[in-house]
């Protein structure tokens, strides 16, 4: 009986997390017009804060990443610096589609991420295997970004486990200026 109303549980705190989820749709009207393949393309560094399921912040990093395009093809790589001095690569290669959405795919990716934009928002989802105390374990991030001006994009992630908050991350990114 404890097992069936721990199931129970279980499930309804797994619906909840779907629960008010605003659909991108909701920004069609925002300014400026946020366009993937149009903000990541050059040289970009962002600054960001990882805070756990309470909000406390349990990581800091620097990410400096290029994104090239050639017609509807992508590629996005990224370079972490974290403050504790781990190091970390990522490449994605990313597909814009015909209706304006996307699709990207990188090695420590579950499957492809699917990605919607909607006037300055752009909805990320994807599952990433993330190496936790030398356990690799697959969270489920919930990416928001909102272009702020034509150089400034803040990106909010929600991440999960069985629906389930474990932690958010908060980045500032921002196209870099060529050298004069």
């Amino acid at each position: 009986m404890a097992m069936a109303k721990f199931l129970t549980l279980i499930g309804m705190i797994v619906m909840l997390g779907g629960c008010g989820s605003t659909p991108v749709e909701t920004y069609a009207s925002e300014k400026p017009v946020m366009e993937f393949d149009s903000f990541f393309n050059g040289a970009l560094t962002g600054h960001a804060i990882v805070q756990d399921r309470n909000g406390k912040i349990i990581k800091r990093f620097v990410v400096h990443m290029v994104g090239e395009w050639n017609g509807d093809h992508g590629t996005l790589k990224e370079h972490f610096v974290y403050n504790d001095g781990e190091i970390q690569d990522r490449v994605w290669t990313i597909r814009k589609l015909a209706d304006g959405s996307f699709v990207g795919t990188a090695p420590d990716i579950v499957g492809e991420a699917p990605g919607k934009s909607a006037g300055n928002a752009i909805q990320w989802k994807y599952v990433m295997k993330l190496d936790v105390s030398g356990h690799k374990i697959n969270i489920a991030f919930d990416d928001w970004m909102f272009l702020v001006s034509d150089d400034l994009v803040i990106n909010r992630s929600y991440m999960s486990k069985f629906g389930i908050n474990v932690g958010q991350i908060t980045i500032s990114i921002s196209k870099d200026k060529p050298l004069k």
